[in-house]
């Protein structure tokens, strides 16, 4: 069975945002790829997760170890 989707609630939560945050970033292209399905938005786990390891490979502040 694949893995199920998450509702936009749960990766807001998954990512400790407000909701409204992860539907800006959506909307601005700069969020986790999500996809409409019919009238709602919904993500792939392992794509939140990836979009967040590249935010973290791209922050100059982090510290290699």
């Amino acid at each position: 069975m694949p893995e199920s989707m998450w509702s936009p609630v749960q990766v807001a939560e998954y990512l400790s945002v407000p909701r409204r945050t992860l539907d800006e970033w959506r909307t601005r292209g700069i969020g986790p790829k999500g996809a409409r399905v019919g009238k709602h938005v919904r993500y792939r786990p392992a794509d939140v997760m990836a979009w967040f390891d590249a935010q973290l490979a791209d922050d100059p502040r982090r510290v290699a170890v």
